[in-house]
């Protein structure tokens, strides 16, 4: 589908403002069409983070903690199988240890045990080798584990739930839930990963250890050496970057580039190949990210959760080189599932519907989010893949489209047809759900009435958002520089300009990247388009970034291009 370029309008006195303190003027138009209006809301110094005592119900977790802790209670973890649970679960351990926590981990295998603290999980974490633990401490998950927290119950087991997901109509009766998207809490972030809330709470039970005279402000443990893990979590769950996530993921970002990443985080960007001294948010979203979630989709995040937690260099190398195998493997699984997805839908056609829904026998069921996003894109459709989760049932992945709320469309399923989905959850961009095969016809059908009921025909006409184009004095590496110096993410999305430009040369580069050479006004630019092989017109008006590449030692600016109005 081609899309159509439409320029972001942005406060033209914020601009000006940011010009006059000496942004460069087409950084300054960026920032003022993403809400900035001033030089000091682009400094994102730790002692600007949002205070804990605003998370609701945080002091609580942290008493609750800070109780069991002086008791000696065991303690027990339960992660999520994606980045940012295996990174919440790598604070957790990390940060409870500094505090003196007896505390471990287990984390659910997503093909035998599905999302969450499951009753299930709590039989398994009742019968633990290391003995029965006391508390429960969700991260990541949680929020919709009723039927978990009440096996818990049935055990004696407390339960401390952390998580970001939005909750359902009715609460799991934990000892303490902390959850910024619950009902009732101010806090004025609701984008926290849960990497996020548990740094939080691991904040809030400082401070009331502090307050019990366990640390002096000299002698307490120092959180900010998590903080590269929080920031991994935070830009690999592709939650908005507000101004709260980009302190966090900056000081993150910090330490990885002066030599103070974890082991993992270091082995990670070892194997992939990238430099920790120019670490950008992309390269967590990108690079480190996928290799992490590798193991979550393919068998279990225990290696994943072992490479953040070891201190030890060689382990988290031979770790680190695991993930990277799982990941390469992870790759090739979805490229054959991307071809059937694309042909089905070749054959079949898209007609006048809004929604994709997509099932195949042979699908891998830790890959079909992946599968779906990649039909997304294409297709700007809200989209949903399954795979077979047993002979009876099926478990679906979905990515949605801007505008679009999945989470909430499902549940206007849900309460249109009560006995359709047997459960789900997630947010506005990516949800997931498990259905009985029976049902896929009805649900598709469903899914799309429940879509077409909801949004406005507008939304599924293709829009590109860039920020106008530049002048080609402004294409500069100081330009690349400035713009490389900020934090970038889901919510305050890189800068991408269009101009109409000449194509003087194209061709072909290792049969899959279009390369080119490009003209505006008089001045010649290289220009790369990865993964496209069709030639363009010889005037044509291209959205672009323009990017500092490196070639024998020499930085020189190249246009990546991800669009054309043609």
């Amino acid at each position: 589908m081609t899309p159509q370029l439409v320029r972001r309008l942005f406060d033209d006195v914020a601009a000006r403002r940011l010009a006059a303190e000496g942004v460069a003027p087409p950084l300054a138009r960026v920032l003022a069409a993403r809400g900035i209006a001033s030089l000091r809301e682009l400094e994102l110094a730790a002692r600007d983070l949002i205070p804990p005592l605003q998370l609701a119900h945080v002091t609580d977790a942290a008493q609750l903690l800070a109780d069991r802790i002086e008791a000696g209670a065991r303690l027990l973890i339960v992660a999520d199988y994606d980045c940012d649970g295996a990174t919440a679960c790598a604070v957790g351990l990390r940060g409870l240890r500094m505090m003196g926590a007896r505390v471990d981990y287990v984390v659910p295998n997503r093909f035998d045990y599905g999302y969450g603290l499951t009753p299930e999980i709590v039989d398994l974490a009742a019968a633990a080798a290391q003995g029965r633990p006391d508390l429960l401490i969700t991260v990541d998950n949680g929020i919709a584990s009723v039927a978990g927290v009440a096996r818990a119950h049935e055990l004696g087991i407390e339960v401390l739930i952390t998580d970001h997901h939005l909750p359902g109509e009715r609460l799991p009766a934990a000892a303490v839930i902390v959850n910024p998207n619950q009902r009732g809490c101010g806090f004025p972030s609701k984008n926290l990963a849960g990497v996020g809330v548990m740094f939080y709470v691991l904040l809030a039970l400082r401070a009331e250890l502090r307050m019990r005279g366990r640390y002096t402000e000299a002698t307490q443990p120092r959180l900010n050496t998590l903080l590269d893990l929080v920031a991994l979590g935070t830009v690999a769950d592709v939650v908005p970057l507000d101004r709260n996530n980009r302190i966090l993921v900056a000081a993150g970002l910090e330490r990885i580039r002066n030599g103070q990443a974890a082991p993992g985080i270091a082995a990670l960007f070892q194997v992939a190949g990238r430099s920790v001294r120019t670490a950008r948010a992309s390269d967590l979203g990108f690079t480190i990210g996928p290799r992490i979630n590798a193991a979550g989709r393919l068998t279990d995040m225990t290696v994943g959760i072992e490479c953040l937690t070891t201190d030890l260099h060689v382990r988290a190398l031979e770790l680190a080189r695991q993930l990277d195998e799982l990941n390469r493997e992870r790759r090739a699984i979805e490229a054959d599932m991307q071809v059937d997805a694309l042909a089905e839908l070749d054959e079949a056609g898209l007609g006048t519907r809004r929604t994709i829904t997509l099932f195949n026998e042979g699908w891998h069921q830790g890959v079909v989010g992946l599968v779906a996003s990649r039909v997304k894109e294409r297709h700007h459709r809200p989209t949903i893949a399954f795979a077979r989760a047993d002979e009876r049932m099926l478990r679906g992945s979905g990515r949605s489209i801007e505008g679009l709320h999945l989470r909430d469309v499902l549940d206007l399923v849900t309460k249109a047809a009560p006995s359709m989905i047997e459960k789900f959850g997630g947010h506005a961009m990516a949800a997931g759900l498990t259905l009985a095969a029976e049902h896929y016809e009805g649900f598709s059908q469903a899914f799309e009435a429940a879509t077409r009921g909801s949004v406005d025909a507008e939304l599924f006409a293709r829009r590109v958002a860039t920020d106008g184009p530049l002048a080609p004095s402004d294409i500069n590496l100081t330009l690349t520089e400035a713009i490389d110096r900020q934090i970038w993410g889901q919510g305050f999305a890189p800068p991408l300009f269009d101009n109409e430009f000449a194509v003087v040369e194209q061709r072909l580069v290792k049969e899959q990247h279009l390369k080119l050479t490009l003209e505006l006004d008089g001045n010649r630019f290289s220009g790369i388009w990865f993964r496209r092989t069709q030639p363009l017109p010889t005037r044509v008006r291209l959205a672009y970034r323009p990017m500092a590449d490196e070639y024998q030692g020499q930085r020189r600016i190249s246009l990546h291009i991800e669009h054309a109005s043609l």
